[in-house]
């Protein structure tokens, strides 16, 4: 099938070819008929099967055919997002397809100082891509009115959930007319998402994309069992004699974040971090090096595992195994785009082995054990004394207390503070 039998007009198809598609992808092959007919949708799709394009051509066109002079500062489509980032993707590929119709698009989303967000609202936006938690804050202020949303989409709806959105999405779902298309784009569909599907859709097309070649099969995967004290000297290792032209390098703390990066560079490995603690402007521009190759490694914390699209990434390295097995599947998913092949490499310590064991259950496979390095170790088990019990935790580690237990050791605790202070002040 080609983007013409869509029935799309000439300018988005003279637009989609300018930007090197040739053939829709399942989604959109899918979406867009029934989007072009004013249906609602529930999608279930993972990152990287084109589902921004597959919501984006329709709205555009129905924007187009029914745009009325002088009605430019109502707001037509309202897009969610979960992340800035996603947010400002979604909003450069809207800008991109309607370059040459007159769709505009604004993106609002938390980071960054309002000023500029409010005069682009002001101007007038036919598409506002957001974040939650900016949209209702300028909601609040009285900045902006949706009052006129034709088209309603919520992309990503479990990462909101998960982020804690849940009720800001609610409230903003309530302040659009309920004569509206909806669409919802989850990569997973639990109960509580079809919970909120239920409230927000009216008799939604369901549509559930299952590539032939999922992100798990087009990605060499592997780990590497290393102590924790030689996990930056084997990733230097990795980056000087493997194959890797660039790598999106995730570890657990912002702090970790920056002092590996510094340790790379020291080592002559061009490095950048992105994490929380970076202005929107410092990850935009961090980003747009790390795609233009002018930095071969960026350290990044999960908060770069959903929503960046980067072209020819060629490694993703677990430096920390994940908290969730979910972010496993999220994060390596950051390579082999687009049909292409990648190359996973995690690196497990003693610590993280019930990491590794849900990550393998998640994926319903044993990660292939890469043993041919100078940092090797037996395979990480988590030891036991005789009554079972684990040992070897961290300091202050005290893992999960009974009731009693937890009670029990907060009265010592308390005891031993009173004992310490009165010792100090004789």
């Amino acid at each position: 099938m080609t983007f013409a039998e869509l029935t799309l007009n000439q300018t988005l198809l003279d637009a989609i070819t300018k930007g090197g598609y040739e053939t829709p992808t399942p989604i959109q092959e899918k979406a867009i008929p029934h989007i072009l007919k004013g249906k609602d949708m529930l999608g279930s799709a993972q990152t990287g099967t084109g589902k921004t394009a597959a919501f984006a051509l329709p709205i555009i066109q129905k924007i187009q055919d029914s745009k009325r002079h002088g009605d430019t500062k109502h707001v037509r489509a309202l897009v969610l997002a979960p992340t800035r980032e996603l947010a400002l993707q979604i909003k450069d590929n809207f800008v991109i397809y309607s370059k040459d119709i007159k769709v505009r698009t604004t993106a609002i989303y938390g980071g960054v100082p309002k000023r500029k967000q409010i005069q682009a609202l002001k101007r007038g936006a036919d598409v506002v891509v957001a974040t939650p938690g900016r949209l209702m804050d300028l909601m609040n202020q009285g900045v902006i009115r949706l009052d006129k949303v034709e088209y309603f989409v919520l992309d990503e709806a479990d990462r909101m959930l998960d982020m804690g959105f849940i009720d800001d999405v609610k409230k903003i779902a309530k302040s659009v007319p309920n004569k509206r298309q909806t669409m919802l784009f989850s990569a997973t569909i639990p109960k509580s998402i079809e919970k909120l599907a239920s409230a927000l859709l009216t008799s939604p097309i369901r549509i559930e994309i299952n590539p032939e070649n999922t992100p798990l099969d087009t990605i060499n995967q592997s780990v590497y069992f290393v102590k924790r004290n030689d996990k930056a000297a084997l990733l230097s290792d990795i980056l000087f004699k493997e194959a890797v032209t660039s790598a999106l390098v995730f570890v657990r703390t912002k702090h970790g974040a920056n002092d590996l990066a510094k340790l790379l560079n020291s080592s002559g490995v061009l490095t950048d971090t992105i994490h929380g603690n970076k202005t929107q402007g410092q990850r935009q521009r961090t980003l747009k090096s790390f795609k233009q190759g002018r930095v071969k490694v960026l350290v990044a914390t999960d908060i770069a595992s959903r929503g960046i699209d980067i072209d020819d990434l060629s490694h993703v390295i677990n430096y920390d195994m994940p908290e969730s097995a979910e972010t496993y599947v999220h994060r390596i998913g950051r390579t082999a785009r687009a049909g292409k092949e990648g190359v996973s490499i995690s690196f497990c310590s003693p610590r993280e082995s019930h990491l590794l064991k849900a990550v393998q259950k998640h994926i319903q496979m044993r990660l292939p054990v890469e043993a041919d390095h100078r940092f090797k170790i037996e395979k990480p088990e988590k030891k036991q004394n005789k009554k079972g019990k684990g040992k070897g935790k961290k300091s202050g580690d005290f893992g999960k207390f009974s009731k009693n237990s937890k009670k029990n050791y907060e009265s010592k605790a308390k005891k031993y503070k009173v004992k310490r202070r009165s010792y100090q002040g004789k």
